[in-house]
């Protein structure tokens, strides 16, 4: 047996009339699709059933696979708690995947698990389905920070794993679109939101993966999306198969986008080799690119390359504009594989004798020590582009009254703990939420006494 088939579902806890009390009925098309998808899924009584939630525990270089032989959980932070589910693990089929994933080289696993209460990315579809049907078992899994064809692989792994235990297997993509579509969302409004949710569904609805995976990142980051990666994870279930695709509804007046749909594999296609040919297409846009890149970008590329090549550092190069090589200034420099960061250092004060030299020595920091991922190497090398900051000096102010999130970065002290962030970042909105994140860097808690510093930047890139 195989994946009879595969959904895409949203996770509004309101959904559940227990807690929407009333306010479901603003989004009754959703409601309506949801229950004809657990129609459908009573009629096609699949063994297994895979949820793929964004709410689970997340890390940044793995996919976690929810381990054990059962698991629980209720609505009890949405204010019901006897709203109460309980699912039985298929082990056979979450220790396939974890083996598959391992010989593909692919990070995933069932270790880490910090909380077995399932979210309510789970819980949300799990109601609808289990009204008309309960005779399955479950496998959780969750996104991580790793890049778009990353989760698209790990779809792929999850295949071969079913394929591999003959499961009958039906796979739930838990996935809310924007959450910035207007008054009465959470996060405000955003265009990106709306061009988001309409890139989304034009693509799942003609089953068209190769256009899902080349969504710009900027505008899923301005999006506040979440269910972006569930999604791609369920494409790469898919890969190589014809694709039925059926979008039920979609809805977005609560200002959070709510989608949909069904795919349905329709036969073998090595012609829908979806990856292959995106892995072909990202070092064409990274030449692109690169050919549009100043001499700031260009200066942190040479030096990664250089380093990487050589194992040696670079020599601060001739010809550069003379602001490089006459002024100092701290400099951050941030390295990007597929829209997704995989490497940031900076400096808040000069530590070399020119902004030059402090590029070529973040740069290769940025690429090779910044412990939170793996040292790039040299088959990283085209698929890369850079982001070069240019600090001005910091100056202390007396509250955040005078910060500004996109104007300023905010540079936060406790003692000796100090955290810096940049300004103009996508997803922060607001003064607060920089602070806090800032805070959150360097150790700093709530109720600390702190001061604070504000910065300009001159960004390349």
């Amino acid at each position: 047996m195989s994946i009879v088939k595969a959904f895409t579902l949203p996770h509004p806890p309101l959904a559940i009339p227990a807690v929407g009390r009333g306010k479901e009925y603003e989004i009754s098309k959703t409601l309506a699709a949801m229950d004809e998808v657990a129609g459908q899924i009573a009629a096609l009584a699949p063994e297994t059933i895979i949820y793929i939630t964004p709410h689970s525990i997340l890390y940044s270089d793995y996919f976690h696979i929810s381990p054990g032989g059962m698991a629980s959980g209720d609505l009890g932070r949405f204010g019901c708690p006897n709203v109460r589910f309980d699912t039985i693990y298929d082990e056979e089929l979450a220790d396939e995947i974890e083996r598959v994933a391992k010989y593909n080289d692919v990070l995933a696993g069932t270790q880490g698990e910090k909380d077995a209460r399932l979210d309510h990315g789970v819980t949300v579809p799990m109601w609808y389905i289990n009204r008309r049907y309960t005779d399955y078992q479950s496998v959780r899994v969750s996104q991580s920070g790793m890049s778009p064809s990353e989760h698209y692989l790990f779809g792929q792994v999850i295949a071969k794993a079913i394929e591999n235990t003959d499961r009958k297997t039906v796979v739930i993509a838990s996935s809310d679109l924007s959450h910035k579509l207007g008054e009465k969302s959470p996060y405000g409004f955003s265009e990106d939101g709306l061009k988001f949710d309409d890139a989304f569904v034009d693509a799942i609805s003609e089953g068209d993966f190769f256009e899902l995976l080349k969504m710009p990142t900027d505008m899923r980051e301005k999006a506040a999306e979440c269910g972006y990666n569930s999604m791609l994870i369920l494409a790469g279930c898919l890969d190589k198969q014809n694709v039925e695709a059926d979008l039920l509804s979609y809805e977005g007046q609560l200002g959070v986008g709510y989608a949909v749909a069904s795919f349905c594999a329709a036969g073998f296609n090595a012609e829908r080799n979806i990856l292959e040919k995106y892995v072909e297409y990202m070092p064409d846009e990274s030449r692109k690119k690169q050919n549009a890149e100043d001499e700031y970008q260009k200066l942190a590329r040479q030096a990664l390359e250089h380093a990487i090549k050589t194992d040696e550092k670079m020599n601060t190069p001739g010809g550069l504009p003379v602001d490089m090589t006459s002024k100092r200034a701290g400099v951050f420099v941030s390295i990007h594989k597929d829209g997704m960061l995989r490497g940031c250092i900076g400096t808040i004060a000069p530590t070399t004798a020119s902004i030059a030299e402090e590029i070529v020595q973040n740069a290769i920091s940025a690429g090779l020590s910044d412990n939170r991922f793996s040292p790039i190497d040299a088959d990283e090398m085209c698929y890369l582009s850079y982001k070069v900051d240019i600090l001005s000096e910091s100056e202390s102010i007396s509250g955040v009254e005078e910060l500004d999130v996109k104007k300023y970065g905010v540079i936060v002290t406790s003692g000796r703990k100090r955290g810096l962030l940049l300004p103009n970042l996508d997803g922060i909105d607001c003064v607060d939420e920089q602070i806090r994140i800032a805070c959150g860097k360097a150790g700093i808690t709530k109720g600390d006494k702190i001061a604070l510093e504000r910065f300009e930047v001159i960004r390349h890139g």
